[in-house]
């Protein structure tokens, strides 16, 4: 129910239910009501709806005309206020996802650390050493059709064929040993690992390219862009020279006379 009245509420107004002939309250971007993140820049919570970073429902309203009075307003303490907040969120966030990065890569090197360290057996050596001698073969076999040999192509491809089916004899036949001999086979042909930069995501090295588009074009990692972004860019304008003390200080006392003019008695 809150759901479905916040959104009527960012779609057709606050005083959508009020009769047209009583006097509304002017709208002010300074209203608990509103969400000083969505006026800010955006909302933090709309950016992972449905995934495993998902921060629930904001319980603000997102209105885009306070949105507007808002970036409309000159500098004060209030709108500093609002920014100091949006970029705390932002920044926490962003912390909490380099961590999560900074292990998954700690996670990679000791898995990586331990197949390095684990003792190659028998039967996986013959099947290394077969791998390498039908690798062999191909190329053997490729640099003769481009000779043009194509009697000594064939007999090469007939020789890797013919590899190929001893090695996948080999290990049918040790497979009744346990699981040892698949698990190392599987571990030697394992593919590489590595962690997304942005978002923390474990992705794999060399991935089909729609797997990578399906990952960069996902939620949760344009959700961490873009919030790397707006970071990166309000840290960019603090760098540009602020308004002096005194003019702050003015512009300050004129908001305050137009709101103590606008509550007077007419």
């Amino acid at each position: 129910m809150d759901v479905a009245r916040q959104l009527l509420d960012e779609l057709m107004g606050r005083n959508r239910n009020l009769d047209p002939s009583v006097k509304t309250k002017e709208l002010n971007w300074e209203d608990e009501e509103f969400c000083t993140y969505f006026m800010v820049k955006f909302c933090p919570h709309e950016l992972f709806v449905n995934t495993r970073a998902d921060l629930g429902q904001c319980g603000k309203l997102h209105d885009e005309e306070a949105k507007k009075l808002f970036d409309a307003a000159k500098q004060c303490r209030k709108k500093i206020q609002y920014e100091e907040d949006f970029l705390r969120f932002c920044t926490n966030m962003i912390n909490e996802v380099d961590r999560k990065i900074v292990k998954g890569q700690q996670r990679l090197l000791l898995m990586n650390s331990k197949l390095e360290a684990r003792p190659v057996s028998k039967q996986q050596e013959q099947i290394n050493t077969m791998n390498e001698k039908i690798e062999k073969l191909l190329r053997e076999a490729e640099e003769a059709g481009i000779r043009g040999d194509v009697d000594q192509a064939q007999s090469l491809m007939q020789m890797s064929d013919q590899l190929k089916e001893e090695k996948d004899e080999l290990i049918k036949q040790h497979e009744s040993n346990g699981w040892s001999v698949t698990a190392e086979y599987a571990a030697s042909q394992e593919k590489q690992m590595e962690v997304c930069q942005v978002c923390g995501a474990f992705l794999i090295v060399g991935d089909a390219q729609q797997r990578i588009d399906d990952h960069l074009t996902g939620k949760q990692h344009l959700g961490y862009s873009k919030l790397r972004q707006a970071v990166e860019e309000m840290m960019e304008a603090r760098k540009k020279p602020s308004p002096r003390p005194d003019e702050r200080r003015r512009d300050d006392d004129r908001r305050r006379d137009r709101r103590r003019d606008d509550h007077r008695p007419r």
